[in-house]
């Protein structure tokens, strides 16, 4: 077995990569903060750009700090699984959560 091969799959540990996604994780929650207390543009747009740089941020930190594009497979694997477990867990709450209130409605 090659260490050195070894060492390219599980990916880089250096000080660089972590400073670089810290930083753009402190850029991409400033800037909606900054828009909520600023109130700089309509509460729609300014729900639609957290959304956007929720996004953004969570593949910066996926890239950054997660390091799941140098894992192999079977982490991306677990990421999958774990992004529906969350989607079930969330659209399931949501739903109860709708019946319960249409249930409990008084008529």
């Amino acid at each position: 077995m090659n260490i050195k091969k070894y060492n390219n799959i599980s990916g880089t540990k250096n000080l660089k990569n972590y400073l670089i996604g810290y930083v753009l994780c402190i850029i991409l929650s400033a800037i909606p903060f900054l828009l909520v207390t600023k109130k700089i543009l309509s509460p729609h747009t300014t729900i639609f750009i957290i959304a956007i740089l929720a996004a953004i941020q969570l593949i910066v930190q996926v890239h950054y700090f997660i390091r799941l594009n140098t894992t192999g497979r079977w982490s991306f694997v677990a990421f999958c699984f774990t992004v529906f477990v969350i989607i079930v867990l969330f659209g399931g709450s949501l739903w109860i959560m709708c019946n319960l209130n249409y249930n409990m409605m008084i008529m």
